[in-house]
């Protein structure tokens, strides 16, 4: 039988789990921030396996400005268990994904957490933040100048708040800083990546295996590409320019569209070019492209036409030339890209014929 005093040494022996602080603010997602906090808190209840360690990795906590209830976005309350107040170190904070409304973020709304974060950084913590979580990190000045991502959808909305951080917003996953310790994910469920890496990074790849297993996550190894929506900017001011996207809009499959739209532009070709990339950012032949393959996307979830079918359809008469853009532009070659995003057989509804 031990004595007290080898109990005490076995005790101090056992690796300490790493403190992680997770930030709620009131235009939190439950979703992404329950999501987190049960899965980093799981290793209890995953069935034993070689990676998982009998002292879990992770002591995860709800912190926010005050403890107490707390009702975030979608009106669902949950309990702060901590106030930022109370916490001198942490070794990892993560801010979940936030809803912007009509009014965007406002900046400068939640000060305490912003110091907090900026106070734990430099105390040696990862600063991490899943898909729009970024917003309120971005107000701590650590990822000036440092290599981010963020949600497809408010990509624009923070490049015009936060010109100083270069944001990727088709990379899943983006790890920066000198020690590797800013780390953002990109659209809402690559908080399973996020998750996962540091389960990777801190218990080791078979761990993260694992977890991912038991609760059936999955690594966005193709990137965000692929779930992009694209839609060209209207928001140039330019007339001639925004009368050639109209047109284009629809006419996008025809034969040289490029000379069309010179035509509806009332423009030289060179005056329109130079004009149309800078109005749109993008050269009146890639915006061509990307909304044929758009509308090629549509098609391959939404019908059962070939792939060279709808090649033909869109406007390129050489389907492999189709393919090669298709897989450039999205990640995905045109097959995979329907497996991934066509509504399974269990999941239509079943035909009620007479």
């Amino acid at each position: 039988m031990m004595t007290r005093t080898q109990q005490e040494t076995e005790r101090a022996q056992r690796p300490q789990p790493l403190h992680v602080s997770l930030v709620a603010l009131p235009e939190a997602a439950v979703s992404t921030l329950s999501g987190i906090f049960d899965v980093m808190n799981a290793f209890s209840i995953v069935p034993p396996d070689d990676g998982i360690t009998k002292t879990p990795p992770f002591h995860v906590e709800i912190v926010g400005e005050r403890a107490g209830p707390l009702t975030l976005a979608s009106r669902v309350p949950l309990v702060v268990q901590r106030p930022v107040a109370e916490i001198e170190r942490t070794d990892i904070v993560i801010v979940p994904s936030v809803v912007l409304g009509p009014e965007g973020w406002v900046k400068r709304r939640y000060p305490a957490l912003v110091e907090w974060c900026r106070r734990m950084h430099e105390k040696g913590a990862l600063i991490c933040s899943a898909c729009s979580g970024i917003f309120l990190l971005a107000e701590t000045g650590v990822f000036d100048g440092a290599d981010a991502t963020v949600h497809f959808g408010y990509a624009q909305t923070f490049r015009d708040a936060y010109p100083q951080i270069p944001i990727h917003p088709e990379q899943v996953l983006v790890v920066a800083g000198q020690r590797d310790e800013l780390i953002t994910s990109g659209a809402s469920m690559t908080w399973h990546d996020l998750v996962l890496y540091l389960i990777a990074r801190h218990a080791g790849a078979t761990a993260a295996q694992t977890v991912a297993r038991y609760f059936a996550l999955q690594w966005h190894q193709d990137g965000l590409a692929p779930y992009m929506v694209f839609e060209g900017r209207r928001d140039h001011g330019d007339q001639a320019i925004q009368t050639a996207q109209d047109w284009l809009a629809v006419h996008f499959p025809v034969a040289n569209p490029l000379e069309e739209m010179v035509k509806q532009a009332g423009l030289t070709e060179r005056t329109f070019k130079r004009r149309f990339t800078r109005a749109t950012g993008m050269s009146p032949i890639a915006y061509v492209q990307r909304l044929r393959i758009e509308e090629a996307k549509r098609r391959l979830e939404r019908t059962e036409a070939s792939v060279d079918e709808i090649s033909w359809q869109v406007g390129y008469e050489e389907p492999a030339f189709f393919r090669r853009l298709f897989r450039r532009i999205t990640g995905l070659a045109p097959g995979n890209y329907r497996r991934r995003f066509q509504v399974p057989a269990y999941a239509k509804r079943p035909s009620t014929g007479k």
